[in-house]
């Protein structure tokens, strides 16, 4: 009886064989899961798995691939991609070489957005104290927009009709699909370095929740916070908004309203000129009627038609304070005589030389007079006056 040998394969030849089968059966796959440990590598591929409650299986999207995401995928977001089955024969694992990605239905990209929303909101990015103010009168505006759109067309002729004077800088931006969230934070930057920009707006025209992701991108909203200058936001239709609105200085809910928050209108300017201009007239108006009839009055008046009889009533004015001055002189000279009078007489009462005369004498001792009895020392020289000498004894 003869015996079957048993073939027996080395490591490559089994993987070999595995890595045929496997890719050969499952060239296209479309497979829906969860995404976990997402890596955007520094090469620009993404390395993540895909998983749901039983099972885990591990994914590679190349760069250049990638560039077609229009959104940033995140730890346990539902996704569905489409891709091959390939063997990595060095490991022997196998792995889902992925072609395509997208969010596994609108409910998905809604709660990433609502994830984002929080998480900013969070850490203070939406604050009114961080809102800068928008300039009355801007010289220039940049607009940060896709250059072929309806809504770069109708912000044109909305800044035409209104503010004529200001210029507009139009950045060509894409502003959906892959690659937009990117392209819209480097214009922004690419503005910010510009010294005569006075007002950024960030704009595109409808769309749906997909189209107008870049706007919801975490990237495009720290741009849009990080600007020195102010950021209007007119992104789709009335009823839409994306994180760049809660981030930006201002609002607006469209394209062309965007452009009328940023500029004045010409017509009310004229018609506040036109007011001011009335206001201002009929108050020289009134300024110079009421000197009119001043000047008037001043004409008509007595001293205008007697201006003599003003100048001789001054003089008469004058000529009785003179009078009056001149009485009061003379009162007061004649009251200071009669007590210079009063005085002189009152100091001869108290001459010596007519007491003298009258036959008084006065007697000094020690160069002194003596006034009394008992001040006067006997055995001490003494001097006697009289009126006509004096007699010492």
């Amino acid at each position: 009886m003869n015996e079957v040998k048993e073939q027996i394969f080395s490591v490559s030849e089994i993987t070999r064989s595995i890595k045929f089968v496997l890719e050969s059966n499952f060239e296209k796959l479309s497979i829906e899961g969860e995404l976990s440990n997402f890596k955007a590598h520094s090469s620009g591929h993404w390395y993540f798995s895909l998983k749901d409650e039983e099972a885990v299986i591990n994914c590679t999207m190349w760069k250049g691939v990638n560039n077609y995401v229009f959104f940033t995928p995140e730890d346990g977001m539902k996704v569905i991609i489409t891709g091959r089955l390939t063997v990595y024969a060095p490991r022997g694992s196998y792995q889902i070489d992925v072609r395509t990605m997208k969010p596994a239905g609108v409910g998905e990209l809604q709660a990433a957005f609502e994830r984002l929303k929080r998480k900013l909101f969070d850490e203070g990015l939406f604050d009114e104290q961080y809102k800068k103010a928008i300039p009355f009168f801007p010289k220039k505006i940049a607009l940060i927009t896709s250059s072929e759109g309806a809504a770069v067309r109708d912000m044109i002729s909305v800044a035409e009709r209104r503010f004529p004077l200001v210029e507009l800088l139009i950045v060509p931006t894409k502003v959906q699909g892959a690659d937009a969230a990117r392209e819209i934070v480097e214009n922004l930057a690419k503005v910010n370095l510009l010294k005569n920009i006075d007002v950024i707006i960030l704009a595109r025209g409808g769309g749906s929740i997909e189209d107008l992701w870049p706007f919801n991108e975490e990237i495009v909203a720290r741009a849009v916070f990080k600007s020195d200058i102010p950021v209007i936001t007119g992104i789709g239709h009335e009823v839409d908004f994306t994180i760049a609105d809660f981030v930006s200085d201002l609002r607006a809910p469209t394209p062309s309203v965007a452009m009328e928050l940023a500029t004045p209108d010409q017509e009310e300017l004229k018609g506040i000129i036109q007011d001011n201009s009335s206001a201002i007239v009929s108050s020289i108006n009134s300024i110079l009627d009421e000197y009119r009839s001043e000047i008037e009055y001043q004409i008509n008046s007595y001293t205008f038609k007697y201006p003599l009889e003003k100048v001789r009533n001054y003089s008469q004015q004058i000529d009785t304070l003179n009078i009056m001055i001149n009485n009061l002189v003379e009162k007061k000279l004649l009251t200071n005589n009669s007590r210079i009078l009063l005085l002189s007489k009152t100091l001869e009462g108290y001459d010596i030389q007519k007491s003298l005369k009258k036959g008084f004498a006065l007697i000094r001792q020690n160069s002194k007079f003596v006034t009394r009895k008992n001040n006067f020392n006997k055995s001490e020289t003494h001097t006697i006056q009289f009126y006509d000498g004096e007699i010492k004894i």
